[in-house]
């Protein structure tokens, strides 16, 4: 497709986006009329009930695993709450160490505090994916490090093939926040199959909106019925699963020895989700149409590039992520990139910056924990770069138009060294 033609007058005067570009994906109607159901029945928690046939949360657990492939799912509170629960599954003790991506999102070094261990930051590529390269750099200076949480950042897998390889060959347990990459395949099959365990997420701007909500998966009896233990199922509330573990690994775990954290999902929750996961496979083929198109039109930008995934990576296009190359932004970077940002923005596009002082991407941001080392000088030339746009699937053709359009017009304001923004007042279509 063809990039739209640049406007002389650049920014002043050129079309505004009138759509809220946080607007999530609409729960369906079956979804709201089974919510209203169970509200009017006021059973909420998912054990008052007289059989797992009864129970949303066992329902939809089901459903899940069945969908992703995997022989158990437990319904949980959040992803965070999910990545939490693999770390304590796994055994990992306070002061362990923990390997995870350098550029994620907040919530993935935050369960790791939550878990009483330490982050140990690896450096990301240019595809928004962990290093390989610096993964074995890692393992070799932190032999110590039993454990590494990959995350699947804005839905995108790294060499998983080579990451289980290398994990395996150091005794290195492999867990997956799969939090964006729900749909997402690898060489076919779903994310989340690599590690022991896996965490989704069904937050709003997720495949999956409940607002909150998360699922652990894995094919591993023992791993389930801890998660269970700890997620909330006491007593002999483990019979109200439909993905129930064997009877060996439930005697081992609910003997008293696993703290109760209540962290288990609502059974509204359960019945707004149900409906959706009928339509993730429709809504990814959307997704992608769209996301291919505007991805060629932003690589045809001068100074702008949008990475490829791996060929064995099957995508779910909800979102866009873009390079620039530091000359398009000028003598000053951060300049460069705040002017880009506030010039979108006052034409109704909010961009987000990776790398900016505020982004929960962005690890320097990451105070609680303990910083890296090396600094991650790499990761944090990337990000200082990258930039992120949403595309709901609720916004038509002339929307993502004018987005495009945006995008090119304010960068070409920038290099063009012209930073300042003329305000504009965007009223946002309800």
């Amino acid at each position: 497709p063809a990039v739209p033609p640049a406007i002389s007058s650049l920014a002043i005067g050129g079309r505004r986006l009138r759509k809220n570009i946080k607007m999530p994906d609409p729960v369906p109607r079956e979804g709201i009329d089974e919510v209203i159901k169970t509200m009017e029945s006021g059973k909420l928690f998912r054990y008052n009930v007289a059989s797992k046939e009864e129970s949303q949360v066992s329902l939809v657990e089901k459903e899940f695993s069945d969908f992703t492939g995997h022989k158990f799912a437990v319904g949980l509170n959040s992803c965070g709450s999910a990545i939490f629960l693999m770390l304590k599954c796994a055994g990992a003790q306070h002061g362990d160490k923990v390997l995870t991506n350098g550029f994620t999102f907040t919530a993935v070094p935050s369960a790791i505090v939550h878990a009483g261990c330490d982050p140990v930051y690896v450096e990301t590529t240019p595809g928004y994916v962990v290093d390989v390269d610096d993964l074995e750099k890692k393992m070799d200076a932190n032999p110590d490090c039993k454990y590494f949480i990959v995350s699947h950042m804005r839905g995108k897998l790294a060499s998983m093939d080579a990451i289980k390889k290398l994990c395996d060959a150091r005794g290195v347990e492999l867990l997956e926040d799969c939090a964006h990459s729900l749909g997402v395949l690898w060489n076919g099959g779903h994310s989340g199959h690599h590690g022991t365990m896996a965490a989704f997420s069904s937050q709003s701007y997720k495949m999956l909106n409940s607002g909150e909500g998360g699922f652990f998966v894995t094919d591993d009896d023992y791993a389930a019925a801890r998660c269970m233990a700890y997620a909330g199922a006491y007593e002999a509330l483990a019979d109200k699963h439909f993905c129930r573990p064997c009877d060996a690994a439930l005697a081992k775990v609910m003997d008293g020895s696993i703290p109760n954290f209540s962290l288990r999902m609502h059974e509204g929750t359960a019945a707004m989700l149900r409906p959706q996961i009928k339509t993730i496979e429709a809504r990814r083929a959307e997704y992608n149409e769209r996301y291919y198109r505007i991805s060629a039109q932003l690589n045809a930008l001068p100074g702008c590039s949008v990475e490829d995934q791996l060929p064995q990576v099957t995508i779910v296009g909800d979102s866009v992520q873009f390079n620039v190359e530091a000359d398009a932004l000028g003598p000053d970077l951060d300049a460069g990139a705040d002017a880009f940002l506030a010039k979108c923005a006052a034409r109704g596009l909010p961009v987000e910056r990776f790398g900016s002082g505020s982004n929960a991407r962005n690890f320097k941001n990451w105070k609680y924990a303990k910083a890296p080392e090396c600094g991650l000088p790499v990761t944090a030339d990337i990000i200082s770069r990258a930039f992120d746009v949403r595309l709901p699937l609720l916004f038509e053709e002339e929307d993502f138009e004018i987005m495009v359009e945006i995008i090119q017009e304010s960068l070409a304001e920038v290099a063009a060294g012209e930073l300042e923004v003329q305000e504009q007042e965007v009223a946002y279509a309800r």
